[in-house]
């Protein structure tokens, strides 16, 4: 029987893993439509309007047919839909191991902690960054990851001073990424390594394999 709960959806595919602790493994990726933030170096702008309008049932049909055990909700910024925590609840209902990609602007709390809540920390090159929900840090645990996207230095030593001072070293997982095309990299992983930051070095694997392919 359908739920009748409906959310917006950009696209539904199976890929790659690119980031975070589950680098590497096929997942199947549910992108809602929409986000209310427009940060300098986002790569889904596609995904801010548009899509299609699903069931959740035919959502949850559609990530069956994959038959894939991990499942990432992302965006956009899927928060933004109040389907998206009754999809996080089916998902897991389903025994799928579900993340979920969220902006850091909208409160984390209603979220199961059996997901793997992905929460990004805006820096100031993003534009975006007067709108981090700081409360969404008491809610983190080891089951989740903060990853910050950073544009150069100046960003890199906001992120180091945010670490130190909310104290977030041992709290959950931390990542931290080059912004795509402004920040070098190698250089980054330079700085981690010379102030001993307990920190994960990424670069987004689904980009190297891929570069900007939408469904990727």
């Amino acid at each position: 029987m359908d739920s009748g709960e409906r959310l917006r959806v950009s696209e539904i595919f199976r890929s790659l893993q690119g980031e975070g602790r589950t680098v590497g493994l096929p997942s199947v990726f549910v992108r809602l439509t929409g986000c209310p933030l427009r940060c300098r170096y986002c790569d889904t702008t596609y995904a801010f309007r548009g899509g299609e309008n699903m069931t959740l049932d035919t959502v949850l049909a559609r990530v069956a047919a994959e038959d894939t055990l991990h499942v990432v909700v992302t965006g956009g910024e899927p928060l933004a839909q109040p389907g998206c925590i009754p999809l996080l609840d089916a998902l897991l209902e389903a025994g799928h191991a579900v993340s979920l990609e969220t902006s850091g602007a909208f409160d984390i709390a209603p979220v199961d902690r059996r997901v793997s809540r992905v929460m990004d920390l805006k820096s100031p090159g993003s534009g975006e960054q007067a709108r981090n929900r700081w409360e969404n840090l008491a809610e983190l645990t080891r089951h989740d990851q903060l990853k910050f996207v950073l544009v150069d230095r100046a960003d890199y030593e906001w992120a180091r001073a945010v670490i130190q001072r909310e104290a977030l070293a041992g709290r959950c997982e931390l990542l931290f990424s080059p912004a795509f095309g402004s920040l070098d990299g190698a250089r980054l992983a330079e700085w981690i390594l010379e102030d001993r930051l307990p920190v994960r070095f990424q670069l987004q694997l689904h980009k190297i394999l891929w570069g900007d392919q939408p469904g990727r």
